[in-house]
């Protein structure tokens, strides 16, 4: 590598926004399908790499889930016509259908494993990606569903998504993270995307007539649901990608890779607490926002809003004006999130017929389709109800997660019990989880719930866990958490709510004022008929809605939503990726002691991981941390071949030195053949190693290298 070759832009990969696909990645996983199959890797090995092409295991054995990315949400006609024709060809399910969720992403169930290559070629040609919907990475981007034609929002943030989507896919920064990793973004402060439940929020605003962006993180909902805080009030359009960078960073160096219950963002805010959290973030921001500034940053058009009521988490729920003059989004109901294939193909047709670019999909699991002048939405409609659809209706606004269907975690049949709460609890919106991981958001709805079970008089009882009065949105906050009733009665519960909450709330007063104005034991002594079962009740209340025989938690070995065991040799390369190109960053820019300080990490990194590659520890805890280049290279001799401790001991000689290297680029170009060396060392020992983006260029990819299950090195 010589010093021109540090003069390009190290930070942006290659990519644009409407180009997220890789056929040779496809052929990759392909070919370790084959191996798996042969029994030439180990089943924790496959999960990890099939988990990072978004193909997620079911309940039923033999059957994958295939998440598609809808980035944004957004879908041209040609894209759903692809989705259609591989659940169409591929899905063995009975009833087979795309599946909405509410990452806005779509799910295609009941894929057999043999079968997810060609899945992903057929979306693949509609440039559609599946990677990275799965795995410890950052998952697919959400934004309001009314971004680019809302008359209240500043910007469209679908710009600002689109480069976000670029630059993190296959980012080596976040290939292996600790965890899952959640962002969206909202147009305006009334944060129609929910941002208070995010790991990360970009909420756009002013500041002194600047445009720019307000950031959250930490949010989550699931075990611990949290509220995220405000880690930045303003960061300028300009800095916006440094920032995101910074605070991803911030989780893939510092949350928990040993406790997966853990390894969430907002156990870091809880770790650090919000000042400590922030004061990493800034330190973080500086370096990012620096190794930055070399690289161009397009800026988009920002207007005045219009005043006016937001549209709300999800679809409108009529067809609502744009701020385009003359044009209308049409919100289309999708009962349980199920698109069936006609449906599908049908509003495909549709759209290509009356000229609709785009359609989008939602938070609240429903369709929005974009731009339609005013005299032909009756003709729309009327084309929408012919497909089995329609407008959204009052008392219909109920969210579900697969639950026992097809989830390896589902405890109690979501789906089901959701297709019998429409106008249970008046127009309320209602959010319904299998399980307490909240894949519905329940902490976030007017009424949530989501599946336990509990035991009451030595027998298993499915339970529905209350959550009541829940707002994502700007000036909202998480639900507060009711009583758990049983299954059979929660129908009950949600009827007595809503009807207590129009008998006693005030004119016009929102179901989420009521509820936060209730004293503490409220809901529970509302409901407390209902919670208590007495003995003689007991056979009443042991099913769930689907159960022919009473109910049990099935033991399926957890689900995959927390990702695959990982091999931390791998997450030390994919780090020092990402440090290293930092450092070309700084190199450019002739930043010396900042370009060394990454070399120094990227060092730090991988010598750390080939220390722990050799001398394995029972766990990942107990393994003994070296910060000191000088102290891991004494580790290394002796242990570490000559030919990779010799030169790691004279890059640490040279880097702890004050000095710069007498030759900058030489000696980085050096570094840079020793972990490729150091690459090769470690796939010999676990050739089931798969560090494709992680390695200097020029390399080209190394081909795949199995070997029997038995051979394997685990770690």
């Amino acid at each position: 590598m010589g010093a021109n070759d540090l003069l390009h832009n190290p930070i942006l990969p290659p990519g644009t926004p409407g180009d997220l696909v890789d056929f040779d990645e496809i052929d990759r996983y392909a070919a370790s399908v084959d191996a798996f199959v042969a029994g030439a890797i180990p089943d924790d090995r496959f999960t990890a790499i099939r988990l990072q092409q978004g193909c997620y295991g079911q309940r039923q054995p033999g059957v994958h889930m295939v998440r598609v990315k809808a980035p944004g949400g957004r879908l041209n006609a040609d894209q759903l016509q692809a989705i259609a024709e591989v659940v169409d060809t591929y899905s063995v399910n009975e009833h087979p259908h795309a599946h909405i969720t509410t990452r806005e992403s779509i799910q295609i169930h009941s894929v057999p494993l043999a079968d997810t290559p060609a899945a992903m070629r057929r979306l693949a040609e509609a440039k559609l990606t599946t990677r990275e919907a799965c795995a410890n990475t950052v998952r697919n981007m959400s934004a309001c569903s009314m971004a680019g034609v809302c008359p209240k929002e500043h910007t469209d943030v679908t710009a600002h998504l689109d480069a976000a989507v670029s630059h993190f896919l296959r980012n080596p920064l976040n290939q292996q993270m600790p965890r899952k990793f959640k962002i969206s973004f909202s147009g305006c402060e009334s944060d129609c995307a929910q941002g208070l439940l995010h790991d990360l929020a970009v909420i756009a605003t002013r500041k002194d007539g600047a445009p720019g962006f307000r950031l959250l993180a930490g949010g989550g909902l699931g075990h611990k649901p949290r509220e995220a805080i405000v880690v930045d009030p303003f960061v300028p359009e300009h800095e916006l990608l440094p920032a995101m960078e910074a605070v991803i960073t911030l989780h893939e160096k510092h949350s928990d890779r040993t406790k997966r219950a853990k390894s969430r963002i907002k156990f870091l805010v809880e770790r650090f607490g919000a000042e400590g959290f922030v004061a990493r973030y800034q330190e973080e921001f500086a370096k990012s926002r620096a190794a930055h500034a070399v690289a161009p940053v397009p800026l988009h058009a920002w207007r005045t809003p219009t005043v006016g009521v937001a549209p709300g988490p999800g679809a409108p729920r009529a067809p609502a004006h744009q701020r385009q003059p003359g044009l209308l989004a049409v919100p289309i109901a999708v009962p349980l999130a199920h698109l069936k294939v006609p449906q599908a193909l049908g509003l495909a047709a549709l759209m290509r017929r009356h000229g609709i670019a785009e359609i989008r999909t939602t938070q609240d699991q429903n369709l929005v389709l974009r731009s339609v002048p005013h005299d032909q939405v009756a003709a729309i409609v009327a084309d929408v109800e012919a497909l089995g659809l329609g407008l959204p209706q009052p008392g219909d606004n109920v969210v579900a997660c697969p639950g026992t269907s097809t989830c390896r975690l589902g405890i109690t049949a979501s789906q089901e019990i959701a297709a019998r709460l429409a106008n249970i609890a008046g127009d309320l919106r209602v959010r319904v989880s299998g399980c307490h991981n909240g894949c519905a958001q329940p902490e976030t709805g007017d009424i949530g719930i989501y599946g336990e079970g509990r035991r009451m008089h030595d027998r298993l009882v499915p339970h529905y866990q209350l959550y009541l009065g829940g707002d994502g949105m700007g000036g909202g906050r998480l639900a507060r958490k009711g009583p758990s009733v049983p299954v059979a009665r929660i129908e009950a519960a949600l009827s007595r709510i809503g009807q207590t909450y129009r008998q006693q709330g005030e004119a016009d007063e929102r179901f989420f004022a009521w509820v936060h104005r209730q004293p503490d034991d409220f809901f529970t002594t509302l409901l407390a008929d209902l919670v208590a079962v007495a003995p003689e009740e007991l056979n009443d209340v042991l099913r769930d809605v689907d159960g022919a025989a009473d109910f049990k938690v099935q033991q399926l070995g957890g689900g995959e939503c927390a990702g695959a065991s990982q091999v931390f040799i791998g997450a030390a390369f994919f780090a020092a990726a990402h440090e290293r190109r930092y450092r070309d960053a700084f190199a450019a820019q002739r930043r010396d002691a900042d370009t060394r300080g990454c070399a120094v990490a990227q060092l730090r990194l991988i010598g750390q991981g080939l220390h722990d590659l050799l001398n394995p520890t029972p766990t990942f805890r107990v393994r003994k941390l070296m910060n000191d280049l000088v102290e891991l290279a004494e580790a290394l001799a002796g242990k570490a071949p000559d030919e990779l401790a010799g030169p790691f001991a004279e890059f640490a000689r040279v880097l702890a030195s004050d000095e710069p290297p007498a030759d900058g680029p030489a000696f980085y170009a050096a570094i840079d053949r020793w972990v490729i060396a150091t690459a090769d060392f470690c796939v010999a020992r676990d050739p089931q190693l798969d560090l494709t983006g992680a390695l200097p260029l020029p390399v080209a990819p190394a081909p795949i290298r199995f070997m029997p299950c038995e051979h394997a090195v685990a770690h």
